[in-house]
């Protein structure tokens, strides 16, 4: 018997005068993203500031402290830029909706900032250094929301290939934070007293590494974005930027050299996958089938 071919040629998904079927993300480069990466670095540096003062490791303390402030600082003003007229980030200020993470994200980065600041200001100068410390404590709490409250935000939209894998990016967030703060306490601390942060490093290393392997699996056909094109490309050397980073920070040791370098390579590494996120949303909310498929797909299941 003769296999009977198709008569009507696969459907080719396109909007209405070619225009896509949602709007694509208006954020700007470098803003964005190197304000997804500083928030993940401030946060976790928090994290690892407070548990270098529990230990009595000064040095990575003042490292993890300096690089918390700066981070959130620095932040803070991408993210003004970022909303064009800095008055726009006040008015975030004027409510607090729980049901809104932009909202949520907003006064999260703003206590975060001030207690990261008056964190490092005791330890600079010296003034009051018990309310530096109370600080310091308090972004225990502060710091891993702002580390991952992002990945909320950014799942919280329609663009398919963020939507969809709302499961996994916050482990792909958190995990980038952590090797990027691990990475600027290997950067800024002698060797010698930089053990932690080369451990908080590798572990951020694998679980990113991970959990990026896990959302592409699961995501199936709408893992493409993140496999394809600029985005692809930028994954890409993100996985091999921290799995090498990572994998550096775990026989660095006491040699300068090869902190550096494990440094460096995280740093890229961390920023590679937030462009790349940031890539493949755009390229997901720009062609129609990745908005359309899913739809039909969930219709069929459930008649």
């Amino acid at each position: 018997m003769r296999r009977e071919r198709a008569m009507v040629p696969e459907a080719e998904f396109r909007s209405y005068y070619g225009r896509p079927v949602i709007k694509p993300p208006i954020w700007h480069e470098p803003h964005m993203p190197t304000y997804l990466y500083l928030g993940g670095v401030s946060g976790i540096s928090s994290s690892m500031a407070v548990m270098a003062r529990l230990t009595g490791r000064t040095r990575l303390d003042r490292t993890a402290r300096v690089a918390a402030a700066a981070g959130a600082a620095l932040g803070a003003g991408l993210l003004s830029a970022e909303l064009g007229r800095p008055e726009r980030f006040l008015n975030m200020f004027r409510v607090f909706k729980l049901t809104s993470p932009m909202s949520v994200g907003s006064w999260i980065l703003a206590a975060h900032g001030g207690l990261s600041a008056a964190a490092l200001a005791g330890d600079l100068t010296g003034i009051l250094p018990a309310a530096g410390d109370a600080a310091l404590l308090a972004t225990a709490v502060t710091g891993p929301l702002t580390a991952t409250y992002t990945a909320v935000l950014v799942a919280d939209t329609a663009v398919p290939a963020w939507h969809e894998a709302y499961r996994e990016l916050p482990f792909l967030f958190a995990g980038s934070a952590m090797a990027a703060a691990g990475a600027a306490g290997m950067l800024g601390t002698p060797p010698a007293h930089a053990g932690p942060a080369r451990a908080v490093a590798a572990l951020g290393a694998g679980v990113e590494t991970v959990a990026g392997q896990l959302m592409e699996r699961r995501l199936g056909f709408l893992g493409e974005p993140y496999q394809v094109g600029r985005a692809g490309r930028l994954m890409r050397a993100a996985r091999v930027l921290t799995a090498g980073g990572g994998l550096l920070a775990v026989v660095a040791g006491r040699s300068r050299a090869l902190n550096a370098v494990s440094g460096l390579a995280l740093t890229a590494g961390s920023l590679c996958t937030r462009f790349g996120i940031l890539a493949a949303g755009r390229a997901s909310a720009a062609d129609p089938k990745y908005t359309v498929v899913p739809q039909r797909r969930r219709l069929d299941e459930a008649s």
